[in-house]
């Protein structure tokens, strides 16, 4: 672990949950954090915060990775801040709960330019400075990564891509010195819930604090571990996806997106 130990890492999607609790360990640990979100105050708020905890001077950058041209913008902004990132933590990314013929097209390619498109352009830009300084990429997909997800099947598929690039570039810079780890957590008490419409009571039961999941994280980046999947349960999931034929998993995915759904709408109907 020390030989990179001290390496500045940029996190996307820093504002809250995983992403605020990764720049946490990584700022515990010695590294110097480029935030990454929409919300600035958020930002603003942990910069403080990890400046007081652990006396680490963040860099804050507000940016919208939709946006097409926002990554470019991102990089151009931290080259004039004098940070050089050698570590790339791509977590920015968010979920859609319902049948895919429903939702409105709009925030489907929203979801796709954010998860796959910025996850790959920001990989792309920073790829020099990672391999000059023999450092490491940590991509957040999901258990989702490893089933077709109906009622989600979006989002299921774009971290099914977040999943089989990072496995690939762990292939391609292995000469390198570069690693690279995707880590698959399963249900985390975290915001993605409410953007993507699935009601409280349709949390799952074995849903895990965003905390130990980001220190899953680091220890698997650290250890260049290919996947990374916290959890016993999680890794059980993980591992019955190349055991249960899809039809099978499908057939349950698509029951519990389903109740989610209906709960969800019912919920609305309420207020």
């Amino acid at each position: 672990m020390s030989s990179n130990s001290k390496l500045p890492t940029l996190i996307t999607g820093a504002s809250g949950g995983i992403g605020a609790d990764l720049a946490r360990v990584f700022a515990r640990h010695g590294h110097p954090v480029a935030l990454v979100a929409r919300n600035g105050e958020r930002l603003q708020t942990l910069a403080t915060e990890l400046l007081e905890t652990t006396g680490m001077d963040a860099t804050v950058a507000v940016c919208d990775l939709e946006q097409p041209h926002a990554a470019p913008a991102l990089m151009a902004e931290l080259q004039a801040a004098h940070f050089s990132p050698a570590i790339l933590v791509n977590n920015a990314g968010f979920g859609l709960n319902g049948p895919f013929a429903e939702l409105e097209l709009e925030q489907q390619l929203a979801l796709i330019d954010l998860n796959i498109r910025a996850l790959t352009q920001l990989t792309s830009l920073c790829m020099p400075q990672i391999v000059a300084a023999r450092g490491r990429i940590l991509n957040v997909a999901s258990v989702a990564s490893f089933f077709p997800g109906p009622g989600m099947a979006a989002y299921y598929a774009s971290k099914a891509y977040v999943l089989s690039l990072g496995e690939a570039l762990s292939w391609e810079l292995q000469a390198s010195g570069v690693t690279v780890s995707t880590l698959c957590p399963g249900p985390t008490n975290t915001g993605f819930m409410d953007r993507a419409g699935i009601p409280a009571s349709g949390k799952a039961f074995y849903s895990m604090p965003s905390m130990p999941v980001a220190e899953a994280g680091y220890r698997g980046l650290m250890a260049g571990k290919r996947v990374i999947v916290p959890g016993m349960l999680n890794k059980l999931l993980a591992g019955l996806s190349g055991i249960v034929p899809h039809r099978i998993s499908m057939h349950g995915i698509a029951r519990m997106q389903y109740s989610r759904r209906r709960k969800h709408t019912e919920g609305n109907a309420k207020t």
